[in-house]
């Protein structure tokens, strides 16, 4: 498979693409391929990355996309976003120069023999299933409707012991889905195999990336806080499906923005101490503009609102975006004074990455 190095938001070399691998690029959402100005035999493409970051593979390529932020950071943002969890400076002691894929897959893999070292984590799971014996509860009305008059087997409701509960099933699925991806490390695709085999009796479970269930930390298992944090990273940015037909290409992609916005909003609800439900995230807004004579509604999107009751106190938008000088952009600017005259606020808040300038007031 040939392998395509690019870094996030920078325009790469001259790559000779096929049509349809340009076009499968093109299905990638932020990925920008550009026609190079390059007579070759076979035609010459500038792909330029945008938000998204990661690793995906289609049509014979395997495309990297790293970020401009280093690794161990971007893991770090992502566990806490998903999880509120803080990885340690001990969850990234290996190579630090590896790809994202092959560096989640040896993050995922150090805290897995973390949390197994303490021993398999196990529960109670519930099973409805047919028995030539009676084991916990006999379920009589799936006995009369489906076994009439038929002694056994016997339809019976009971509570199991096991470790094939969420918590494994998660760990699983998300070491299934990077061994699916062609990782460059040796150490790592070795290290899958063996979490893999640990994990033979628990069930391979398909989770939706929309729809990763979450699984409540107590003292029981809060050893597997980190790799549960680190599995859900892996199944909510996993493989997409192309919009050209059924084939799904094995990858990762992180949109940078939805990351940056998601660790503000966690991070400012802990700091700040309240409720997801009056610290909100994306509320509609909505601004009556004069438009051709007539009352017009323009329906605005702020990243962050902060509700007291029925009443908005405060708004803020995150902007993962460089500032090159000392000047806040004028389009962020109208922007936020669209929100605070929306929702009648005497100001509002813009967020951006530390680093890129000082703090000021407009």
């Amino acid at each position: 498979m040939r392998q395509i190095d690019l870094q996030e938001g920078q325009r790469s070399v001259p790559h000779a693409l096929t049509r349809d691998q340009r076009d499968a690029l093109r299905e990638i959402k932020s990925l920008i391929v550009d026609r190079a100005d390059i007579t070759t035999r076979m035609p010459c493409y500038y792909p330029t990355p945008g938000s998204d970051v990661g690793a995906v593979e289609v049509d014979g390529l395997s495309v990297r996309i790293e970020p401009k932020i280093g690794v161990p950071q971007l893991l770090s943002l992502a566990c806490y976003a998903v999880d509120r969890v803080k990885l340690q400076p001990r969850d990234f002691d290996f190579h630090r120069a590896a790809a994202l894929p092959d560096y989640l897959a040896l993050a995922l893999i150090s805290a897995a023999r973390q949390a197994f070292s303490r021993g398999m984590l196990r529960g109670y799971l519930t099973r409805e299933e047919a028995m030539y014996a009676v084991r916990g509860r006999t379920r009589f009305d799936e006995q009369m409707r489906r076994r009439f008059g038929i002694p056994m087997p016997v339809e019976v409701r009971h509570d199991e012991f096991t470790d094939d509960i969420t918590a494994n099933r998660l760990v699983k699925a998300a070491v299934r889905l990077l061994g699916m991806m062609q990782l460059r490390s040796p150490e790592a695709r070795n290290g899958l195999v063996r979490i893999a085999a640990t994990l033979d009796n628990v069930s391979l479970v398909d989770f939706p990336a929309g729809n990763v269930p979450k699984v409540e930390v107590d003292r029981l298992n809060s050893h597997y806080r980190e790799v549960v944090a680190l599995s859900r990273m892996v199944l909510q940015h996993r493989a997409y499906q192309l919009e050209r037909g059924a084939v799904r290409a094995p990858g990762l992609l992180v949109d940078m923005i939805k990351l940056f916005q998601d660790f503000v909003t966690v991070a400012l609800r802990e700091e700040l101490g309240v409720s997801e439900e009056r610290f909100r995230e994306s509320e509609i807004a909505t601004l009556d503009l004069p438009a051709a004579g007539e009352r017009g509604r323009v329906h605005l999107r702020p990243d962050l609102v902060w509700r007291d009751g029925s009443r908005c106190v405060f708004v803020g938008d995150v902007k993962y975006k460089s500032i090159n000088d000392e000047r806040v952009r004028n389009s962020d600017l109208y922007q936020m004074l669209a929100y605070v005259t929306a929702l009648g606020l005497p100001g509002g808040l813009l967020i951006y990455a530390k680093g890129e300038a000082e703090a000021a007031k407009y």
